[in-house]
């Protein structure tokens, strides 16, 4: 399993837009597109993407680069907020425990 997330700066005074936005949840259906998990952390001035799947880079940027279809409306209206293009972080340690 490979994680991946996507770290980017909102404008300020931007995350209540971008609140309103991810309680929409996403414009793709995970499971669809392969992932095994995505979450979503919204902080004062910043945004989380995290995503969690086998070959979870390649999905991520199939996504990032279609340019028709709900995703790219979605990318677009993300753009508005967003100060910088977001920054990729991969995981380096993560821990899980063996209980379910």
């Amino acid at each position: 399993m490979n994680r991946i997330a996507l770290v980017a700066r909102l404008k300020p005074g931007a995350e209540g837009q971008a609140s309103v936005l991810l309680e929409q949840g996403p414009p793709f259906d995970p499971a669809e597109r392969g992932f095994a998990r995505h979450a979503v952390y919204l902080l004062a001035g910043e945004v989380v993407f995290v995503f969690e799947g086998d070959e979870v880079e390649w999905i991520v940027d199939e996504i990032v680069n279609e340019s028709f279809g709900a995703v790219a409306g979605a990318l677009g209206t993300w753009r508005e907020l967003v100060e910088d293009p977001p920054r990729i972080a991969r995981a380096v340690y993560t821990w899980e425990s063996d209980e379910d």
